[in-house]
């Protein structure tokens, strides 16, 4: 397994102004240990996370499963050994209202869920004002085991990947980062 995969904490910057999404993950030290960038004009999301900006060693590729994006589901494969890590499922219509997210083992059972903290901000977030930052919990069973949480910036999305609290290492890391993309991505469109 990549050797960045297996940090407790992450910063996650999405670029400004840029034609496609291109997303910087950092260690606490500020170190950049991984970097990814959207194609453009592809009808169904393909992710590729490399380990730097080279792009010469792919680690972590996202793909969506079909070319709608209400429900859709996300696999997550680890681009060095062809192992799939697992895949994350948007809740089609609860996420209109806060996101929602189930996350799946390589068999496609249900592990967890991502979901946005609070519906009232969630509703405020979305009809009244975009100025509150998110914050997202990942649940594994009933333990909360990675807290995501966006930093106020109006110029930049920047997210805070969290997965100090999993002791136990329930969530894969390789999983919790794939959020974090697809968070920033979809938080992208959004605005």
């Amino acid at each position: 397994m990549y050797s960045a995969f297996t940090h407790n904490k992450y910063l996650l910057k999405r670029q400004a102004l840029a034609m496609t999404g291109k997303f910087r993950f950092y260690d606490t030290s500020g170190n950049l240990v991984m970097f990814s960038q959207q194609k453009m004009f592809k009808l169904r999301e393909d992710i590729r996370v490399y380990s730097d900006e080279t792009k010469t060693q792919e680690v972590l590729t996202i793909k969506a499963r079909q070319i709608v994006d209400f429900s859709a589901a996300y696999d997550v494969v680890d681009a060095t050994t062809q192992e799939q890590v697992g895949t994350l499922r948007r809740k089609g219509l609860k996420s209109m209202l806060r996101d929602e997210w189930e996350v799946l083992n390589p068999a496609g059972q249900v592990l967890g869920s991502l979901f946005e903290d609070s519906m009232g901000l969630a509703l405020v977030r979305r009809f009244l004002v975009n100025l509150i930052p998110q914050n997202y919990d990942i649940t594994i069973g009933q333990t909360r085991v990675a807290d995501l949480k966006q930093r106020f910036n109006p110029f930049r999305y920047e997210l805070d990947l969290d997965f100090s609290m999993d002791t136990a290492n329930q969530l894969d890391r390789r999983l919790g980062i794939a959020a974090g993309i697809l968070l920033a991505a979809v938080e992208g469109r959004q605005s």
